[in-house]
């Protein structure tokens, strides 16, 4: 018992000493960097979205794209990762966040993709960054981690992408 116990204390030393290594569980996803911002791909408008059937009346969300990202961190948790993202409104007053996964929140390319939406009024004050700082945050669980490289989250101008 004591050996298991050391062998599995000085390993969890080692590996957590390994810098840049993916045996570090700390470094399962890397810092977050600037991506390109794609363009909304619709779908095939002569396929229904809804059916006669099945008309359940769905709340459409009145929020708008934040205008900057500027941090982007993953954390590992037990059973998946915790997505914050901290962005800058284009006014003051910006209100109800939201992190929209895209295309149902699968991965496409190995890449699991969030726009950052919020209600946002006309006619606000600009002032400075600080006070037009939003924070969001949303949970991933380990199985729709399955085949995810990266994580992106778009804003109005910018993109942000942390890659494992």
């Amino acid at each position: 018992m004591r050996k298991s116990l050391t062998v599995l204390l000085l390993s969890s030393v080692v590996l957590t000493s390994c810098g840049s290594s993916r045996l570090n569980p700390l470094n399962w996803f890397g810092r977050s960097q600037p991506a390109p911002v794609t363009a909304e791909i619709n779908a095939n408008p002569l396929i229904p979205q809804k059916s006669r059937i099945n008309r359940k009346r769905e709340y459409v969300y009145p929020g708008t794209l934040v205008h900057e990202i500027a941090t982007l961190k993953i954390e590992r948790v037990q059973s998946g990762a915790i997505v914050r993202v901290k962005a800058v409104a284009a006014a003051q007053g910006a209100h109800t966040i939201l992190l929209e996964a895209t295309n149902d929140g699968l991965p496409v390319k190995g890449v699991l993709t969030y726009r950052m939406k919020a209600i946002q009024p006309t006619g606000n004050a600009v002032g400075p960054a600080q006070s037009r700082e939003l924070h969001a945050a949303h949970f991933v669980t380990e199985t729709n981690l399955v085949g995810v490289r990266s994580i992106k989250v778009e804003g109005a101008n910018n993109a942000r992408i942390s890659r494992r």
